[in-house]
């Protein structure tokens, strides 16, 4: 019995050391943070909201060296007139000049498209920033989609839209959709992160309204998740290095494992359009930790915005 405890006790100790060695063995390589869907505007207290969630993030002990945005920055310059969207593309990035001091990266989304909505923004498409110029002008990106590397991490951002008459479609342009296949071959032997505005694999999309339940049948609207999911699924399978996918745009939180990669959208730094939590999520962004190994961490951190209570 007493050389059965011991043989217990050395099995758990040898088991608590190698936990320990395969933790520490692997080097970080970046902690960055993920600010997805900010839908800036002067109303409902946005400025002071983006203000509290940045001053909350760089305040961390453990600081992130990178901030990764993950499209729709403005509330809405998809169908305002010029004016209007030039006024909120102006209102976030003082903000983002003045209370972030880590360099940003940028992805573009649905609602920073300018004038996609002709009717509504009155424009005729051939303005000099219409569509995505406009966060690519603002924002100084090098295209709609790049990427960049972080030691033996390649980074690439995409852009999840196309025009589909007045409104939009979730799916890479074949120009695009090849240059994603020629990056993954070329840097097949490092580790990947894909971020994308709208979520390539998705649960939440689910739950975010209830025409399913409605219907009968279970169904997501094609600008809801990428509608080439499969094709964009396949794609990944060749290359055992993409670990991981990160999007927005539904302003909820899920964490979805498919194939070997891991699907994260990452809730929304607005919440409910500034208007307090957006079903079960709360206001926040998130932070990751990319490892030498392949591996990484997530949280989801909420930074406590209370939504400014509505006049009666």
């Amino acid at each position: 019995m007493l050389k059965t405890k011991y043989r217990v006790l050395l099995v758990t100790v040898l088991f608590v050391i190698t936990a320990f060695c395969s933790v520490s063995s692997a080097e970080r390589v970046i902690r960055f943070a993920h600010f997805t869907d900010i839908h800036i505007t002067q109303d409902n207290n946005a400025p002071q909201g983006l203000t509290k969630a940045l001053r909350q993030m760089q305040a961390m002990e453990d600081k992130p060296e990178l901030l990764v945005t993950g499209g729709d920055h403005v509330m809405d310059s998809f169908s305002a007139i010029e004016k209007d969207a030039n006024a909120e593309f102006a209102l976030v990035k003082d903000i983002l000049k003045r209370e972030c001091n880590i360099p940003i990266k940028y992805c573009i989304g649905n609602h920073d498209l300018w004038g996609w909505d002709k009717k509504g923004s009155h424009t005729t498409g051939k303005e000099e920033f219409w569509g995505e110029k406009r966060p690519i002008h603002e924002f100084n990106m090098p295209g709609r989609y790049y990427s960049f590397d972080v030691k033996n991490w390649h980074f690439i951002v995409l852009d999840s839209l196309i025009r589909d008459k007045d409104s939009y479609m979730a799916k890479l342009d074949d120009e695009q959709f090849k240059w994603l296949s020629t990056e993954l071959e070329k840097n097949k032997d490092k580790y990947t992160v894909i971020f994308s505005h709208v979520p390539i694999l998705s649960v939440a999309v689910f739950f975010d309204d209830d025409d399913s339940e409605k219907s009968g049948d279970w169904s997501v609207y094609r600008g809801e998740m990428h509608i080439d999911a499969r094709k964009l699924k396949d794609l990944f399978s060749k290359y055992p290095g993409v670990k991981l996918c990160i999007s927005g745009h539904v302003h909820l939180y899920d964490r979805v494992e498919y194939n070997g990669v891991t699907y994260i959208c990452d809730g929304a730094v607005c919440g409910a359009w500034w208007g307090g939590p957006y079903k079960e999520c709360k206001e926040g962004y998130g932070i990751f930790d990319l490892y030498s190994d392949g591996t990484f961490k997530h949280n989801y951190i909420t930074y406590g915005w209370v939504a400014p209570e509505k006049k009666k």
